[in-house]
């Protein structure tokens, strides 16, 4: 039976203190059965509000709290702001490659992105083995774009690769590059959506209480779900 047309058996996680919201608690809900675990079971999931962490399907079931809002852009009426099209034109010396594989000098420069800016994050200290474990996924086409600045590897945006859509998973990038490396990854996950016919880009949960996790409102036309049901 699809997943869509039966109940997900989920599991409850112990709250623990959210990454996010520092006065907050936070609790996820899993999907627990195996034969979820697919491509196209994980797009109808994502479009349901779940995202994943390494090879596990979750979403916030927090108690009293809904700060978290899954959001999505829809490819075909991308309109950039007046700051994203300064943005994209400053960035025009920038090339980027979609790779099956990360360039082998990767964790050099995730490791200057946590040191400088995540410090406080449960990603410090930056290591290989705890990055793989969180990233790597064994039954999605997980696709890594590269940016570079000349032959520079200056980001790479982790990208989840499925066959309406692409799922924006994680993003790093130089930490003292004078350009906002972070737009720069969505603006051209879009632009790789666009040449690969997807309709949706995921971006995550949006927390507007958050300043990591405020900025993906300002893509448009985007949609947030709230109470189950997209608007926008």
């Amino acid at each position: 039976m699809p997943a869509e047309a039966r109940q997900i058996k989920i599991g409850l996680s112990s709250q623990n203190h959210c990454n996010y919201l520092e006065d907050r608690m936070e609790r996820v809900a899993v999907a627990m059965e195996d034969e979820l675990h697919t491509e196209s079971n994980y797009e109808m999931l994502l479009a349901n509000g779940f995202r994943r962490s390494g090879n596990t399907i979750y979403t916030p079931h927090c108690d009293n709290c809904n700060a978290c809002q899954a959001v999505r852009v829809f490819i075909p009426d991308v309109v950039l702001t007046k700051s994203q099209k300064r943005l994209r034109n400053k960035a025009q010396t920038l090339n980027w490659q979609m790779k099956n594989e990360m360039d082998e000098n990767w964790f050099e420069l995730y490791s200057r992105y946590i040191n400088k800016r995540h410090t406080n994050g449960s990603m410090y200290p930056p290591q290989k083995d705890v990055f793989a474990q969180f990233s790597q996924c064994d039954w999605l086409n997980t696709q890594y774009l590269h940016i570079y600045d000349g032959k520079n590897l200056v980001a790479i945006a982790v990208t989840d690769d499925m066959h309406l859509s692409a799922s924006a998973f994680y993003t790093f990038f130089d930490p003292d590059y004078p350009l906002s490396l972070g737009t720069v990854g969505v603006l051209m996950q879009i632009e790789y959506c666009s040449q690969t016919n997807k309709q949706w880009l995921y971006l995550g949960y949006q927390i507007d209480e958050c300043p990591a996790m405020n900025y993906k409102v300002r893509f448009h036309r985007h949609q947030k779900l709230v109470n189950q049901r997209w608007q926008g």
